[in-house]
């Protein structure tokens, strides 16, 4: 049983990968095909075991806390790397070309007073 911790703008992931499994995949008690809204959500968490070529080679347990759909799923794709690392170290240089061990620190700015939004200034009225 291998574990990884992702985290992606304000979502975090704990991921249990278990050898010798199927490649069933289970988000928060569902099926990971019923959580993710979108089938491109899902290409975008399984990226690192395409890479590895290892999807039918474990089954992953997942619970994902915080943040949107989008966010979980690359909290969701940094765990699942981090515990394929932690299987086995021969998958990082792999891993790390396509630049998915780092994380995502890409987060929302917040919003600054006089503004609208973080930059986004109030309309201008000239009369």
């Amino acid at each position: 049983m291998y574990k990884g911790t992702g985290r992606r703008k304000t979502s975090t992931a704990r991921v249990i990968l278990k050898p010798n499994g199927s490649g069933k995949i289970t988000v928060n008690n569902k099926d990971v095909n019923d959580y993710f809204p979108y089938p491109t959500l899902m290409q975008d968490a399984m990226q690192g075991l395409e890479i590895t070529k290892t999807s039918k080679d474990f089954d992953i347990v997942a619970n994902i806390k915080g943040g949107g759909f989008t966010g979980q799923a690359g909290a969701l794709r940094h765990g699942i790397v981090r515990a394929l690392i932690d299987a086995s170290a021969d998958y990082k240089p792999a891993l790390k070309a396509a630049g998915l061990v780092t994380r995502d620190s890409r987060i929302k700015e917040r919003k600054k007073p006089g503004l609208k939004k973080a930059r986004r200034s109030p309309q201008f009225s000239k009369r």
